[in-house]
């Protein structure tokens, strides 16, 4: 299964591109496990979406944790092994591994003994769609543990330059949720209908399949995880890079959901419909950031080893091809959504009074397609380089902005479409904002560089 890319030498596109279609195949594979519930559940009710969509934002909150041990870990396993140091790159790897143990531990115990007061913050309309929320949410908190694990060791495998044995780990996962999806939910012989549990054990079902074949991966891996020892106890100077690299990234990737969940209480004010809307939207939508995400994540490993091995020329040209391949990208995402709404949404929630709601989503969020994929990929390559600060605290004010923002739109004849436009508007800004800064930054980098090599 082992396929590593040489991102040191040779073809930069070439290498890059080797490394991100794999990185990029995992991300949609990833967005497919939650579109295929969309599909399956979209069959049983509006509500039934809105029951997952409330539960989901808490999943999206713990991907946030997750980049505590996930970001860190790839970029220093990166930058070590670029600089020809395996061993201290493993003692990274296990110590990201040993962290994101402990947070999905305590994350599980929260989610399943919290489930009460976690979907209660959002004041559903229906005690049903509320009720099915607590089912959903506590089923997959009990899946914590392999969310947790598979996103670390998936950074992991990518530092090393092997993106293909992850996307064949998320196929497998995927193939088994596709099965499982339309059994469990809708029933199949002796196995009862179970709705939207069904759907939230599908998908806990594969994140253990993904998990397993990681590990099995792990076991006879020589690149990186021969030298990974998880009883070695973490040093507070591992633990402190980890945190100094990843915490940043973190903050502003628990924020995000955060300030989602707030949006999403103000979208229930307009119904369950509007829930649904938003949950079912936001998976259509997420064809374009999953994939910027996917290619920032090759970004951030191309960058964090030529960056280690001191090769910044290198780097420099792999962020522009990078760059220009993400825009093309956000340009054809922008036009999809802006063009195709109407029968995109229409195969989720094919219901006519929901419809309409769903068409202004896509179309007001396809105007900022491009400049969310600018945002996200300088995202990764500001943490290739270790310095993961200035678009974290960038991101979260423009992000915090949306709340007021949406305050205002709201109360003027836009109402729901208020809420649209604000998340449209702070990505906009957040895109072209962050581009101009690591233009900045890039300089300021090369500058110090020089300099110190003068004076060497």
């Amino acid at each position: 299964m082992a396929k590593q890319v040489d991102l040191l030498r040779g073809s930069i596109l070439k290498s890059l591109t080797a490394l991100a279609l794999p990185i990029m195949g995992s991300q949609l594979v990833q967005m497919a496990y939650n579109l295929v519930d969309m599909i399956w559940i979209g069959r049983v009710s509006a509500g039934a979406v809105a029951a997952v969509g409330a539960a989901g934002m808490f999943m999206w909150l713990s991907n946030g944790l997750a980049i505590l041990g996930k970001t860190g870990g790839q970029v220093l396993v990166a930058q070590r092994l670029g600089a020809g140091d395996k061993q201290a790159a493993a003692r990274y790897a296990a110590a990201a591994i040993q962290l994101a143990t402990v947070i999905s531990l305590l994350y599980t115990l929260l989610m399943v003994a919290g489930a009460g007061p976690l979907i209660g913050f959002f004041k559903l309309n229906s005690p049903q769609v509320a009720a099915q929320a607590r089912v959903y949410l506590i089923i997959v908190g009990l899946g914590m543990f392999f969310s947790f694990l598979n996103q670390v060791l998936i950074a992991v495998v990518n530092a090393t330059g092997n993106s293909h044995t992850p996307f064949l780990a998320m196929c497998c996962g995927l193939g088994l949720n596709f099965v499982l999806d339309p059994v469990l939910i809708f029933g199949v012989g002796p196995v009862p209908r179970m709705e939207v549990a069904g759907a939230a054990l599908a998908t806990v079902l594969a994140q253990v399949v993904v998990f397993v074949l990681l590990v099995a991966y792990a076991r006879q891996d020589s690149c990186l995880f021969d030298q990974v020892r998880l009883t070695q106890r973490t040093t507070p100077a591992e633990l402190a890079a980890l945190v100094r690299i990843s915490g940043p990234a973190a903050v502003m990737n628990v924020v995000f959901p955060l300030i989602s969940m707030y949006i999403a209480r103000m979208v229930a004010a307009f119904g369950d419909n509007a829930v649904a809307v938003q949950k079912v939207g936001s998976q259509i939508e997420s064809i374009s950031w999953m994939t910027a995400d996917g290619f920032a994540a090759a970004v951030n490993s191309f960058i964090g080893q030529n960056y280690g091995a001191g090769n910044l020329k290198r780097a420099k040209k792999g962020f522009a091809a990078a760059f220009a391949m993400m825009s093309l990208w956000g340009v054809f995402c922008s036009c999809l959504l802006i063009f195709a709404a109407g029968p995109i949404f229409g195969f989720f929630i094919p219901e006519q009074e929901v419809l309409p709601l769903g068409v202004d989503y896509l179309v007001i969020l396809g105007f900022s397609e491009l400049f969310m994929c600018w945002e996200i990929l300088v995202e990764g390559a500001y943490a290739g380089l270790g310095h993961t600060a200035p678009p974290s605290i960038l991101s979260m004010v423009l992000t915090m902005a949306r709340i007021p923002l949406a305050m205002v739109l709201t109360s003027t004849a836009l109402g729901l479409n208020g809420i649209w436009w604000s998340i449209s508007i702070s990505t906009i800004c957040k895109g072209v904002i962050l581009v101009i800064m690591f233009a900045v930054f890039w300089r300021g980098l090369q500058r110090r560089l020089e300099n110190q090599a003068a004076v060497k």
